[in-house]
């Protein structure tokens, strides 16, 4: 079924494998940006193609959207998308200190994993095709999984009390997400970037940055203006693209 959501096309399926997958096939059908929610994921997947446990009552969309941007220009979406998930859990749930954020895609509530963001670019030289998955626990949190994430699960529910339907949530992060984008269009990146630095957890503060290869130790400084961590460990300073992060 597919309707109009605050500008967006909405489509709503009974189940896929991802729906980022999903808006990948189907990228070239639509006709302007359109979500993509499920009811059940068989696949879904986050950052390093860990498994995604989407439980009964949880939302799992992808924002599916047709473009001509760099691949670094792109990325930093991850960082509109979070500030949107953000908008939309403060709209609803109120006490909006509650909510910060986790370098590089989580969003987090009482210090705990509320909800993810995947990225994932069609592209060659150019980025044409982009799916933004939004993995967001509103009603319960699954078992940790303990693939090594460094951030233990939570729901909006179980923190908070606040329960809130999977189409109430997303027409409030629709909502966010395209006044985010025009923030991100109109004033560049570096009002998106100072809007996250304000709630970021770690900002100033030493932590452990797990990459695929090593782990950094050292003072969370700054996001540049690529996205990268700014992170002074004691053998000099690092500019990380991607790791896992933890107190």
């Amino acid at each position: 079924m597919t309707i109009e959501l605050d500008g967006f096309d909405l489509l709503m399926l009974d189940e896929v494998d991802s729906t980022n997958s999903e808006a990948m096939r189907s990228m070239d059908g639509l006709g302007k940006p359109t979500w993509i929610v499920a009811e059940r994921q068989t696949a879904g997947r986050g950052r390093n193609g860990r498994h995604w446990t989407t439980l009964p009552g949880n939302l799992a969309a992808t924002l599916a959207i047709r473009l001509e941007e760099e691949p670094d220009s792109v990325v930093l979406r991850t960082f509109v998308a979070a500030l949107a998930l953000r908008d939309a859990f403060v709209s609803l749930a109120g006490n909006e200190n509650l909510f910060t954020f986790k370098w590089p895609n989580d969003v987090l509530l009482n210090k705990g994993k509320v909800a993810g963001i995947l990225l994932e670019c069609a592209s060659g030289h150019r980025c044409s095709k982009l799916a933004i998955g939004f993995g967001v626990n509103l009603a319960d949190a699954p078992v940790p999984s303990g693939d090594g994430s460094f951030a233990r699960p939570v729901s909006l529910a179980g923190e908070t009390g606040v329960r809130v339907d999977k189409l109430s949530f997303l027409r409030e992060l629709a909502s966010a997400y395209s006044k985010r984008e025009q923030e991100f269009v109109r004033f560049g990146f570096a009002h998106v970037r100072a809007a996250w630095l304000d709630r970021a957890e770690f900002l100033g503060s030493t932590a452990s940055f797990r990459l695929s290869d090593r782990t950094v130790n050292g003072v969370f400084r700054n996001v540049d203006s690529a996205g990268r961590a700014i992170v002074d460990a004691a053998e000099g300073r690092h500019e990380i693209a991607a790791a896992d992060v933890a107190a």
